[in-house]
């Protein structure tokens, strides 16, 4: 399952961080813009070497970077739902790991944080095995974990249909579409099945055959 915007609500807490970094430091309307839009898609240390230029920030680059891990782990929250279903998948038989774009220190404060980290057999950060979604290596280096091969009988779940769906699918898997009440309207492959959340999701995979577990 992808991290982000699948099994947590990673906008929501970097706008809540963003919002509370802003009044704390008194940033203009403008500066907090450029700080949402400068953090919206991923962070890294250097993005803040990038924003304590842009914005004039006193804080050195590494501080800035680890407050904002500390406080999106802090902001962060996975649902009781969906903590309980990867609970049930690993009951029932399913290997349930994590497969995540993004830099390994926060990727792992938001798992920890979560709950998640006890909850699953395997973790796998893009800048841990040196891969990244779409790629197909990252996703031959997940199933690796427990001991599979590609193509094998594999779920991907994930909101990102790039990264998630169509490099999943190009790499053999199975997959499963976070939509968050969308429609499916990109080109390309589609998901073998849409789930509006990932407790939908899990609930899907727990209704299938033994078999496919």
């Amino acid at each position: 399952m992808d991290l982000d915007n699948t099994l947590i609500n990673r906008n929501g807490a970097v706008s809540d961080w963003v919002t509370d970094f802003g009044a704390a430091r008194g940033l203009s309307a403008e500066a907090v813009q450029a700080l949402s839009t400068a953090l919206r898609e991923r962070a890294t240390p250097d993005t803040f070497e990038f924003l304590r230029n842009t914005l004039g920030l006193v804080e050195p680059a590494v501080e800035l970077w680890h407050g904002y891990v500390a406080g999106l782990a802090a902001r962060v929250v996975c649902v009781p739902a969906t903590l309980s279903r990867l609970d049930g998948l690993r009951a029932a038989g399913w290997s349930v790991g994590v497969l995540t774009n993004g830099a390994a220190d926060v990727q792992r404060a938001k798992l920890t944080a979560t709950g998640i980290l006890d909850r699953v057999d395997a973790v796998c950060i893009s800048e841990e095995i040196g891969a990244r979604k779409p790629e197909a290596e990252a996703f031959r280096v997940a199933v690796a974990r427990f001991g599979g091969e590609l193509p094998g009988n594999v779920w991907m779940v994930g909101d990102n249909p790039v990264t998630d769906i169509a490099g999943a699918n190009a790499a053999g898997l199975r997959t499963i579409w976070i939509s968050a009440g969308s429609s499916w309207s990109f080109p390309g492959q589609a998901p073998d099945h849409i789930a509006e959340t990932a407790v939908d999701a899990a609930d899907f995979l727990l209704g299938l055959p033994e078999t496919s577990r």
